[in-house]
């Protein structure tokens, strides 16, 4: 089902109109070869994590998901918490780890709470004076709003009526969080487990109300086995 192009081959409509029936059926006879092992769990694991599960909460849950289940082999594929979400959809991906979406999750999806991370007014250095009056007089580095976690910071600003001096927007805390330490500008982020490994060169502090960043792993209802969604949980909250 392939059209001949010079020396090359495309596929046909027909081939493509198939593509994502054979894409399930690959999966579902994968899922048929893990159902085998009755006392183990096996077989491929496609995991879609954001950059902050990367560098925080997933490396060491890798290594207790080997441990209690070597015959799972994690496949990672990052992206932001939206482009995750569409590809568990499309059921590219058979789990993700994603801030929660601004909307309420459809009852075809299973989802688990693994982390609440608060926002922070984060500084090179101790404040002088409040959070709303540092963010009006410190450049700012804003949390991309049009992100799942960055709204959050939006909000903040929004609600305390600020409209602080923007100097650049970005969708990776880790980078605005590096800018910050070269004493850049300021920024509001929420506290991931990475910025541990900063904490000796940036000061955090809290900011008052509910704008928690929430962190949950996301599985399509059917995709996965009780008890490796329950395995991944675990080691995920550890």
């Amino acid at each position: 089902m392939l059209n001949r192009i010079g020396h090359t081959s495309k596929p046909t409509a027909a081939a493509l109109a198939i593509l994502e029936r054979a894409r399930r059926i690959v999966r579902e006879v994968d899922m048929l070869m893990s159902d085998v092992h009755i006392d183990s769990l096996s077989g491929s694991l496609r995991i879609g994590a954001i950059s902050t599960a990367l560098t925080g909460i997933l490396p060491s849950a890798l290594l207790l998901l080997h441990e209690q289940a070597p015959e799972v082999k994690p496949q990672i594929i990052p992206g932001t918490s939206s482009t995750l979400y569409d590809a568990l959809s499309r059921e590219l991906i058979d789990v993700a780890i994603i801030v929660q979406p601004p909307f309420e999750i459809p009852k075809r999806f299973r989802w688990q709470l693994l982390q609440r991370e608060p926002l922070m007014l984060v500084s090179s250095k101790p404040l002088e004076q409040d959070v709303n009056a540092t963010l009006m007089s410190e450049p700012y580095i804003s949390y991309d709003p049009n992100s799942w976690g960055g709204r959050l910071a939006e909000q903040y600003l929004t609600d305390h009526h600020l409209a602080p001096n923007q100097l650049l927007e970005l969708d990776g805390i880790e980078a605005i969080s590096l800018l910050v330490k070269g004493k850049m500008g300021v920024s509001l982020l929420p506290q991931w487990t990475g910025l541990a490994s900063l904490s000796d060169e940036l000061v955090l502090t809290s900011v008052k109300g509910d704008y928690d960043r929430h962190v949950i792993l996301i599985a399509r209802s059917h995709a996965l086995k009780d008890q490796l969604m329950q395995l991944l949980i675990n080691t995920l909250a550890r």
